[in-house]
């Protein structure tokens, strides 16, 4: 995806992709948990106030769990990081956005958090559908190239094809 896209990285994702034009993780236990990431040279986004305790943490307001947001200012949360990353990216002017590692199966996509917490995955499933009426009223494209995911209410394709 280098060069060729504009990414943001979810959570533990900026080890993959250190060269990520953004990283975002909505809870401040994550950023604490990794010090604010200060390796990570990007823009950094939460939507978890105490996450301003990292001085180049942007937070943006929460302004409820379904649907899209359109005010550059506040993100829907639909549970989970990568459903208000998807807003994101629409705040930057993407119309097309490709998921991956959107498994919203077993686990986190990096394995288990310190503290335990299970993904509600139940929960974001019925949220992320929330998204797929004002994403398609924008002209915005989402295509999930997860290789392995339970994701369904977008199309899914190879990321080779994708890009």
């Amino acid at each position: 995806m280098r060069g060729k896209a504009k990414v943001i990285a979810i959570n533990n994702a900026n080890t993959l992709a250190p060269w990520a034009e953004v990283l975002y993780a909505c809870d401040y236990k994550w950023w604490h948990w990794h010090k604010g990431v200060p390796s990570f040279t990007g823009m950094k986004f939460s939507v978890d106030e105490r996450s301003r305790a990292f001085h180049d943490v942007q937070v943006l307001r929460k302004s409820g769990a379904d649907g899209l947001e359109l005010d550059p200012g506040a993100l829907k949360t639909g549970s989970n990081s990568g459903f208000q990353a998807i807003n994101l990216a629409v705040h930057f002017g993407a119309k097309r956005v490709v998921l991956l590692g959107y498994d919203m199966q077993g686990d986190h996509f990096f394995g288990k958090h310190p503290d335990g917490t299970v993904p509600p995955f139940q929960i974001c499933l019925e949220k992320f559908r929330t998204l797929v009426e004002p994403l398609r009223r924008l002209g915005v494209e989402v295509i999930n190239c997860s290789r392995k995911t339970k994701l369904d209410c977008f199309p899914r394709m190879d990321l080779a094809d994708a890009l």
